[in-house]
């Protein structure tokens, strides 16, 4: 994927980046994503088309930076005290969001932004960075946790397949349900050994 998620703009580009992601949210309410056009993006934006075209390349591009932007988390995760409910306080927001139609939205984007099979996301990343912050705090609490690729494969994944292939979504209980036995699973290999 070619979005420049690593660039941090500073003084003009950021103004530029700002006003530009604002136009496509402001856009996109008014007349839907699949009615945007560059041209009426840059003039919302007070910028030229030839800007968002070197800035960004193309609209999917662009439309899949404004969605990672959207998606990279404000904050870490809660810390409740145990890796368990750590994991359930944040595995239903997750659900929340990615089963939501801006959430669907938003990961439709990104997904159609991919170039030559390139489908690693920075998506990915950051769920995995959200992960790890819960397991990284219950090591140091000393508790037993999975590993992030056990949450990775058995919750996110199943979730965001459902979800953006099958057309059929899973109920929040079917969800949960799904994080639990990643956790019934450590604690069962913990009692056998």
């Amino acid at each position: 994927m070619s979005v420049r998620e690593c660039i941090r703009p500073g003084g003009r580009s950021a103004r530029v980046q700002e006003s530009v992601h604002k136009a496509v949210r402001e856009l996109a309410a008014e007349v839907g994503r699949s009615n945007l056009t560059v041209p009426m993006i840059a003039a919302r934006a007070g910028v030229t088309p030839s800007t968002i075209y070197r800035r960004w390349g193309d609209l999917s591009e662009l439309l899949a930076d404004v969605a990672l932007e959207r998606l990279r988390p404000d904050a870490e995760p809660a810390d409740t005290g145990s890796v368990g409910t750590d994991l359930h306080a944040w595995g239903e927001q997750f659900f929340d969001e990615m089963t939501s139609e801006p959430g669907k939205a938003m990961v439709r984007a990104v997904l159609a932004s991919a170039i030559n099979n390139e489908w690693e996301s920075p998506c990915a990343v950051y769920t995995r960075e959200q992960i790890q912050t819960m397991l990284s705090r219950a090591e140091q609490r000393g508790e037993k946790a999975p590993d992030a690729d056990t949450i990775m494969d058995r919750y996110v994944a199943p979730i965001m397949y459902r979800n953006i292939f099958s057309g059929v979504q899973m109920s929040a209980d079917q969800a949960r349900a799904l994080l639990q036995s990643c956790l019934d699973e450590m604690k069962a290999r913990e009692k056998s050994h």
